[in-house]
C-alpha cells in the first residue's frame, strides 16, 4: 500500500551574485547514488557520475537528500555531494543555508523502493564519517579527499568479494570513495591483499584496512 506524507523540501533556487537561476541544477562531484527514496537504506535507481549536472526538484531539511532528475531517471541523492555555484565558487547543497529557498512538495513512498525493512525509518548501525564531505572548509569543496581510490583492483579481489557477501550494513550518509567505515562496524578481509571489504548501504565496497575509507565500490 502506498503511503502519502507531506515533507518541507528545499527548493535549491539557488542565488549566483544575488541573482536567483531560471533552473535549478547541480553537479555532482563524486559517483553518486541515484536512490529511489531519501535515505541510504532506500534502492539505487542508477549512478550519477562525477562532474555530471542534475536538475534538482529539492531537498529535504537541511538539504541532507534531495529530489533529482538525471538521464531522464527521478530519485533522490545525498545534498552533501552535490554543489552549486555560489559567488562563483562551489558549495555543496547542505551549506546553501539562507541561499536556499524554501519550498514544500509532495513525497510519495513506496515501501517497494526500500532495500531494509521499514524503508528510511529502518535502523541504522552508524554513520559513514570523514571523506569528502571533511574536505569541505569554509563552504567550498576542498580538492583532495585524504584517499587514493582504487581504479582496477585486482579481479580476483573483486571476485572474492562478489562471491563471499556478507549481511549489509546500513550507515547514515551515502557510500562514496574516500567516506570513512566507523570503528564498530565489522570489516572483512580480503586474501592476498591489504584491503578489507564490506556491504554497506547496499553495496560492496573495498576498504583501505588501515584507514577504514573507502577505496572501489563494485556497481
Amino acid at each position: 500500500m502506498t503511503v502519502m506524507k507531506t515533507l518541507a523540501l528545499s527548493l535549491a533556487g539557488i542565488l549566483l551574485a544575488s541573482v536567483a537561476m531560471a533552473e535549478t541544477q547541480a553537479t555532482a562531484w563524486t559517483d553518486l547514488n541515484l536512490r529511489a527514496g531519501p535515505g541510504p537504506t532506500y534502492k539505487i535507481r542508477g549512478v550519477i557520475p562525477a562532474n555530471e549536472t542534475v536538475r534538482v526538484d529539492g531537498c529535504l531539511e537541511a538539504a541532507v537528500w534531495c529530489k533529482v532528475s538525471y538521464a531522464g531517471v527521478e530519485g533522490w541523492a545525498s545534498g552533501s555531494y552535490l554543489t552549486a555555484n555560489v559567488d562563483n565558487a562551489p558549495m555543496a547543497l547542505t551549506l546553501a543555508g539562507p541561499k536556499v529557498v524554501l519550498n514544500t512538495v509532495t513525497y510519495t513512498e513506496n515501501p517497494d523502493d526500500a532495500a531494509l525493512a521499514g524503508g528510511a525509518s529502518g535502523a541504522l548501525a552508524g554513520a559513514l564519517i570523514a571523506g569528502p564531505v571533511g574536505a569541505v572548509i569554509g563552504g567550498i569543496i576542498g580538492a583532495a579527499v585524504g584517499v587514493a581510490a582504487v581504479t582496477d583492483p585486482d579481479p580476483q579481489y573483486v571476485t572474492y568479494v562478489q562471491s563471499n557477501p556478507v549481511e549489509t550494513v546500513y550507515l547514515d550518509g551515502e557510500v562514496v570513495v574516500g567516506a570513512g567505515i566507523p570503528e564498530p562496524v565489522t570489516l572483512y578481509p580480503v586474501p592476498g591483499s591489504d584491503y578489507s571489504y564490506i556491504y554497506v548501504n547496499g553495496v560492496p565496497v573495498l576498504v583501505e584496512t588501515p584507514t577504514r575509507k573507502v577505496v572501489y565500490i563494485l556497481r
